[in-house]
């Protein structure tokens, strides 16, 4: 089996992780595969139209409420002036605010102008984290949104994955090096502390650091630097095991207020991009996608049985004795697991069959009393011996004694 093909359900073209605008910048699933500013602008219009059919659609009703109420609009003319007058005042006032605000950003935007866009960016840290601090508990998996349905779904997806092996998804890193060891426990760490932070930049920063301990731990293990169609599968893998809580709500609180920038260019916006591939690859994972029978798939997901572990022969001369005797007592655990399931299952078969004859020979038993009822008679009188005393019976003769003749 050639690489290529053994990563064909993994691998991920880097062009699949831009903007499908072409505008250069990193998109995102959440966006419909746009970046945020392509988002902004293909909302933008979208919204601009739905507001002018609903204004055509508006217009169209009110000439029609015109013509059919034209008699009766001369007898009220005094109230639809006022009326008029109501609305007048009222569309002012909506403008006046529109235009106070527009004001407020335009100024703020000038005088941000005239700063180093470094100062810029850090105000902009600063505010962020000030008032997504503030609004967490508000803002975060709201109330209005499916995102508490959504984090369930993952985790009960993931956790039906945990039979899943580093080579079923060709991940390049060997956890028997301990310095590639300490990168996975590490890497694992940070995707799952990614949840106890409150201000989006520090959830990213997880992620980040999350990506580049993976990184490191490809890299010792190829002793070559890491290539993106090493890292997508090892971050799955990482996904898998570290299952991360509330994944999908942490993925949507950085999406909807993190600063856009930061998600659309750089480091940080390629590893976050990259973790919504992997969430997306684990939700449409399948048989296909790990080389394996459907047959197989449908086992391990039902949790009959498990993948098979390292055979003893294939390890390397060098391997440690104590990691062959972990994975030959796993096997042996396995298959122990296996036939004390079967042993199980027939007692259970044999406990129900044994209930079904008792209830069977209790039901027949039953039939036949019903059928035939038991009648218990008296005892007979019982017969007198022929050498008993006749008490009842004077006209018998008595029996005959024995006589002593002398010779």
């Amino acid at each position: 089996m050639s690489l290529k093909s053994e990563r064909r359900g993994i691998h991920v073209d880097q062009s699949d992780l831009l903007c499908k605008k072409g505008c250069g910048y990193y998109g995102n699933p959440a966006w419909q595969g746009f970046c945020s500013k392509c988002w902004r602008e293909e909302y933008h219009k979208a919204r601009q139209k739905q507001i002018q059919e609903d204004w055509e659609l508006a217009e169209r009703l009110q000439r029609e409420e015109e013509e059919a109420f034209a008699s009766s609009q001369s007898s009220q003319g005094a109230q639809s002036l006022t009326f008029s007058k109501f609305e007048e005042k009222k569309t002012n006032e909506k403008t006046r605010k529109v235009t106070t605000v527009k004001k407020f950003f335009s100024a703020s935007s000038r005088v941000g102008s005239k700063k180093p866009p470094e100062r810029v960016e850090k105000i902009m840290d600063q505010i962020e984290k000030y008032i997504m601090t503030r609004l967490y508990k508000y803002v975060f998996c709201p109330e209005t949104t499916d995102d508490e349905k959504k984090d369930l779904a993952i985790q009960k997806r993931i956790r039906a994955l945990r039979w899943v092996t580093p080579q079923m998804l060709c991940v390049p890193v060997n956890e028997d090096i301990p310095e590639v060891s300490d990168m996975v426990v590490k890497a694992i760490t940070d995707i799952i502390e990614m949840d106890s932070k409150r201000v989006p930049r520090d959830k990213l920063a997880c992620i980040t650091k999350c990506s580049k301990h993976i990184f490191n731990a490809i890299k010792i293990t190829k002793n070559e630097p890491a290539s993106a169609d090493d890292f997508l599968p090892t971050l799955i893998y990482i996904v898998l095991k570290g299952n991360p809580p509330r994944l999908q709500s942490n993925i949507q609180y950085i999406t909807r207020f993190c600063n856009p920038s930061r998600l659309m260019t750089g480091e940080d916006g390629y590893y976050f991009t990259n973790l919504c591939c992997a969430v997306a690859f684990i939700e449409k994972l399948d048989a296909q996608s790990l080389n394996l029978s459907q047959e197989d798939f449908d086992r391990y997901m039902s949790g009959q049985t498990s993948p098979r572990k390292q055979e003893a022969e294939s390890w390397s001369p060098d391997a440690c004795l104590g990691v062959k005797q972990m994975y030959k007592n796993l096997d042996l655990l396995s298959q122990l697991n296996e036939r004390q399931e079967r042993i199980m299952n027939e007692a259970k078969k044999l406990e129900k069959d044994l209930i079904d004859w008792t209830d069977g020979i209790a039901r027949e038993v039953q039939d036949i009393v019903e059928k035939y009822p038991l009648e218990i008679k008296p005892p007979n009188q019982p017969l007198a011996a022929i050498d008993s005393e006749n008490v009842e019976n004077d006209k018998l003769p008595p029996p005959l004694q024995p006589q002593v003749y002398a010779g």
